[in-house]
């Protein structure tokens, strides 16, 4: 054990005190400074992190440890969240002996991003240093790549004018005040791009405060995705939506920043690190491209650290059954749940299936913990629901009373008791009177919340009531329901106008169906039929007064070729999802395709599980 060491400054990477000990220690060879702290007269000076922790933690004495170095001493917290946890246990064993591979292990070598290729510092700092101290130092946080200013003053960093490719790959540099440059320099932020480059790095200074491997990949990889399902960028299959994010991950930054740094995204290119980091948990992407991230959602370190991992839009089961009538009401004993698309939006729908029999729905994500206690509708009451309804009929209480004590509309216990449940639990049916009563009831509340409602609106929210007290009720309805107006024919329809409306709907239609669990043949028909507009597509007429729409129409829609092989694609995209292999005949067998069609396809999806296998690896 050595008798005395150059105990490191704060944020001093070891490569820095180990020089100030061979200076301060008096070896004329730097191999004999070697043999004192590594019992080894050939270890290679590393600038960023260094190897044969074990032996220089031993012969420093009880103050030292591996994990105080390589957590306090390195640039490795730079690069620890963003590690698997597996990866972080190689690191670790790997400092402690003699890894060659420790570089790029930690994603440094290789990653595109501009190296830098010597020693920086920052003159405020180094002022600082030599007052408090004495001498400089080399500071961690001023040679991480990507990072080009001081998180402290603002500054952009300089490089020392000494580097080690001009020593001996065993020599290790130590600052000399007489050599730096100590003019201070001009703050940054006066433009977008140093703006965003100061808020970078101290993101960056920011990882050096948090606990040595508290956190993962893994982790980290769930609270992104709690910040894009914030953002809308989740589907309700929980895949990032890759296009819309690209387009306004791009339009955060000016123009030619990513570039400067290396971190260029190329859309259509298989190997994107913006897909690395969303999509593929395999891949290990530099922190500095995280921070970009970091830095399009809108946060720092400490306030991602802070955010709960996703776990999914309507979080971690079980779920609450919400059934007033069950004795375990508003108790987590759901565990059922069943997530499609809200049609025509991008929103998830929760169907949530209780043991009791009641089954409720919610439009998510949820957002709070009170949303856990919402319903949007109730798909099936269950035997317990009904059981409670029927004895409170039998007590002589009326459906108003009912409907308020189960916290329903009266509309709803009427419709019960008249018509009973498909189970053939019957009730007596209520009579006509009391059902016209409660039906004007509702009908005059709807008109006074939806006062500019005309007969066909009332008609289509109302559809029930409407209906009954037009057939059992004919002279009120007469004197209560709007007058019906006359149409008004427009001399010229504003087809132009048409056409773009017509863009917009069968665009957002598109996108949905090619995002449908089972696919669907995209065609004139179908689109027609969905948006309610297949007389103005498919009549030849109407189609050449949309030019536009008729355009479009022509690049989506699928010939059943078409159709089969995106099928089979999707198939094929599965399998490798669930990690399950992958064969062409059962891809054939899945889709549905006969056997002459499939020949006609299959080198096509030959060549594209090729290239899957090959990303995959």
């Amino acid at each position: 054990m050595l008798t005395f060491f150059t105990d490191p400054y704060k944020d001093e990477l070891v490569y820095s005190s180990i020089a100030r000990y061979h200076f301060y220690s008096g070896n004329i060879n730097l191999k004999d400074t070697l043999e004192e702290l590594f019992r080894s007269r050939t270890v290679i000076a590393s600038v960023g992190i260094g190897f044969r922790f074990s032996i220089l933690a031993e012969q420093l004495g009880n103050n030292y440890s591996v994990e105080g170095l390589l957590t306090n001493h390195t640039i490795y917290p730079y690069y620890s969240p963003f590690l698997s946890v597996q990866r972080q246990q190689e690191v670790l064993s790997g400092v402690k002996g003699t890894n060659k591979g420790l570089y790029r292990k930690i994603g440094m070598s290789g990653s595109g991003i501009c190296k830098k290729g010597g020693l920086y510092y920052c003159s405020s700092c180094a002022i600082e240093d030599i007052e408090k101290y004495g001498e400089p130092y080399i500071h961690r946080e001023h040679q991480l790549q990507g990072i080009e200013y001081c998180a402290h003053h603002e500054t952009k960093l300089k490089k020392y004018s000494i580097e080690q490719r001009m020593l001996s790959r065993y020599e290790y540099i130590r600052f000399d005040e007489k050599v730096l440059d100590l003019s201070v320099g001009i703050r940054g932020g006066h433009n977008e791009s140093s703006i965003i480059q100061i808020k970078l790095a101290k993101m960056a200074y920011q990882l050096f405060q948090i606990p040595n491997n508290k956190f993962s990949r893994e982790i980290i990889a769930l609270k992104y995705r709690t910040l894009f399902r914030e953002r809308g960028l989740i589907t309700f299959t929980n895949q990032v939506r890759r296009n819309e994010l690209y387009r306004i991950f791009l339009m955060k930054f000016p123009k030619g920043f990513l570039e400067k740094f290396g971190s260029l995204l190329d859309v259509n290119s298989p190997n994107n690190w913006l897909d690395f980091i969303t999509l593929n948990t395999k891949r290990h992407v530099p922190p500095f491209r995280h921070l970009l991230l970091i830095y399009f959602l809108d946060q720092d370190i400490e306030s991602l650290l802070a955010i709960e991992p996703d776990q999914g839009p309507f979080g971690a089961g079980p779920w609450p059954c919400l059934n007033k009538t069950a004795k375990h009401f508003e108790q987590d004993v759901v565990n059922k749940l069943v997530i499609k698309r809200k049609w025509g939006t991008k929103n998830p729908k929760g169907e949530f299936h209780c043991s009791c029999g009641f089954v409720y729905t919610r439009i998510g994500p949820d957002k709070t913990a009170n949303d856990k206690k919402k319903i949007t509708s109730i798909k099936n009451y269950g035997d317990s629901w009904n059981a409670q309804l029927k004895e409170l009929h039998k007590s002589g209480l009326s459906p108003d009373e009912i409907a308020k004590q189960l916290e329903v509309s009266n509309t709803l216990i009427i419709n019960r008791l008249r018509k009973g449940e498909k189970s053939k639990c019957y009730i007596n049916p209520v009579n006509d009177e009391e059902l016209i009563k409660m039906y004007r009831i509702e009908l005059i509340k709807g008109m006074e919340k939806y006062p500019g409602y005309g007969r066909t609106e009332l008609s289509k929210r109302f559809k029930k009531v409407y209906k009954f007290l037009l057939n059992h009720d004919k002279e009120w309805f007469k004197n209560n329901i709007p007058i019906k107006e006359k149409k008004i024919l427009l001399k010229k329809f504003d087809w132009k106008r048409r056409d773009q409306e017509y863009l917009v709907k069968i665009n957002a239609l598109y996108e949905e169906l090619l995002e449908l669990d089972k696919p669907v043949r995209i065609t004139r028909s179908v689109i027609g039929k969905r948006l309610d507009i297949r007389t103005s597509i498919e009549t030849q007429g109407k189609a050449m007064k949309i030019p536009q729409t008729n355009n479009l129409l022509k690049e989506i829609t699928e010939s059943v070729q078409d159709f089969q092989i995106r099928r089979c694609l999707k198939i094929i995209d599965s399998h490798f999802e669930d990690g399950e292999p992958v064969a062409l005949w059962k891809v054939k067998k899945c889709g549905g395709v006969k056997s002459n069609q499939f020949n006609q396809i299959k080198p096509l999806l030959e060549r594209y599980l090729k290239g899957k296998m090959g990303k995959d690896n």
